[in-house]
């Protein structure tokens, strides 16, 4: 699969290093050659120096030849006008990130007329998953698949004390559930049977939904907070004017702390119900003054990561119930969950799984980061052709980095173990370490063109 990445800020960036991982064909333009030349030492993309809306650029990459398009420059109007034309000019699919809040109730219309096929919103994104959490009390990492019926979660060992140096073969009340891997001091370890469960281990469990709650339930140290009715933001950016605005219409009381005076006078405008407070959400005191501790959750969303890592402990310190935090650097997830902080999310990751969802295409229903991005979770429907139909799991010879944590069957929801057999149209629920994915393909792939393969669309 041939795309084409415009823009090479943080987001495009990323989205390359993904791509790289799944074995697309990548080029990156951008106007700037030194952020250029680095990506150059560090990935194995093509890069080209120039504007996404040149005409002659276009041409001389011969963008009809290209599957796929991403627009990601920091211009919302640059990135529709440079899909419009890459869609006349033959490309076949193309993708836009639109961030500004104006254009959310248009984007049916833009799509249309514009003739883009994904619109992408990473603060939008990460609000949506923020207000998720509040409002259906999900844990630090969670996600749900086949419809809802399965669910991923991670849940700490302390959390179960009697979990504490057990092997995980002795671990009572694990039916329908199944252990994909265990975070230990930022290492990623695939667990069997004897593997020993440590103090502060961070478990990534999947199964039946039911399953997930009755563990959850049974947590000494519950997280959720079933009655969120005060919520304080600190940052009126992209991301707390779209989240203020989801827990207002929830009936949730909301307070923003922001910096710029005149960022406020616009949310005051737009979020009549918001309480909008003109200071510097980086002053303890400031919070205390406006009751804190009063607080059922604290999400701390300014555009400076160590600003929020630190009004996350501060204001777990002060006995806020939830703190969220968006953190967008990859190299803070190794110290993220040692500070106390209940969650935090990367709005990168999040819409980057996203476009990964979409361009993979149909046979890919959900693709998920986690581990600090060390691995992926797919939702995958079998096919015919696939080689792993119609064998037991403990015939495929799966690496201990390829887990299939459960599987659909005639809608009814399987945590597999080594004599289930795989059918044709089976949903399966793959984690997969990143080192594994070109693995995974060889057992995924249909033997006449691949699931993953480049060329082929979905």
């Amino acid at each position: 699969m041939k795309v084409l990445i415009i823009g090479a800020g943080k987001f495009g960036y990323k989205l390359a290093e993904e791509m790289l991982s799944n074995d697309m064909d990548v080029t990156i333009m951008d106007t700037n050659p030194k952020i250029l030349e680095r990506i150059d030492n560090q990935l194995d993309v093509l890069t080209v120096t120039g504007n996404g809306v040149q005409l002659e650029m276009l041409r001389k990459l011969e963008i009809y030849t290209y599957d796929f398009t991403v627009a990601v420059t920091n211009s919302d109007e640059t990135n529709i006008v440079i899909c419009s034309i890459v869609k006349k000019m033959g490309c076949k699919k193309t993708v836009a990130r639109v961030r500004n809040p104006e254009y959310v109730e248009e984007l049916k219309f833009i799509k249309e007329k514009m003739e883009i096929d994904y619109i992408v919103n990473p603060e939008l994104a990460i609000a949506t998953e923020i207000s998720r959490y509040l409002l259906k009390k999900y844990s630090f990492y969670a996600n749900e698949f086949v419809k809802g019926k399965v669910s991923m979660i991670d849940i700490n060992v302390n959390e179960f004390p009697e979990c504490i140096n057990k092997k995980v073969l002795e671990l009572d009340g694990m039916e329908d559930i199944l252990i994909t891997a265990i975070s230990r001091d930022g290492d990623t370890i695939i667990p069997n049977g004897k593997t020993i469960l440590n103090e502060n281990d961070t478990m990534y469990v999947i199964g039946t939904k039911k399953a997930i709650k009755e563990l959850t339930e049974k947590s000494t140290t519950p997280k959720f907070n079933k009655n969120i009715r005060r919520v304080m933001i600190l940052g009126g950016g992209k991301i707390g004017y779209y989240l203020a605005k989801k827990l207002i219409k929830e009936g949730i009381h909301v307070k923003i702390i922001e910096q710029n005076a005149d960022r406020c006078e616009y949310l005051s405008e737009t979020l009549e119900k918001a309480l909008v407070i003109n200071g510097d959400g980086s002053d303890i005191n400031l919070l205390e003054e406006e009751d804190i501790k009063a607080m059922d959750a604290l999400v701390c969303a300014t555009d400076f990561d160590e600003v929020n890592l630190l009004m996350s402990i501060l204001s777990k310190q002060s006995g806020v119930k939830e703190v969220i935090s968006k953190v967008s650097r990859p190299n803070y997830g190794r110290i993220i969950r040692k500070l106390g902080v209940d969650v935090a999310l990367n709005p990168i990751n999040i819409s980057v799984s996203n476009i990964l969802k979409f361009i993979q295409g149909g046979k890919i229903i959900a693709v998920s980061l986690l581990l600090g991005d060390q691995a992926e979770v797919f939702e995958i429907i079998a096919s015919q052709e696939s080689p792993i139909v119609g064998k037991p799991i403990s015939q495929l010879k799966l690496p201990r980095g390829i887990i299939i944590g459960a599987i659909s069957h005639n809608g009814k929801v399987i945590i597999p173990t080594g004599d289930t057999i795989i059918y044709p149209n089976d949903r399966l629920v793959i984690f997969c370490l990143k080192s594994e994915i070109p693995t995974l393909e060889s057992f995924i792939m249909p033997r006449r063109g691949g699931l993953f393969s480049k060329g082929r669309i979905f």
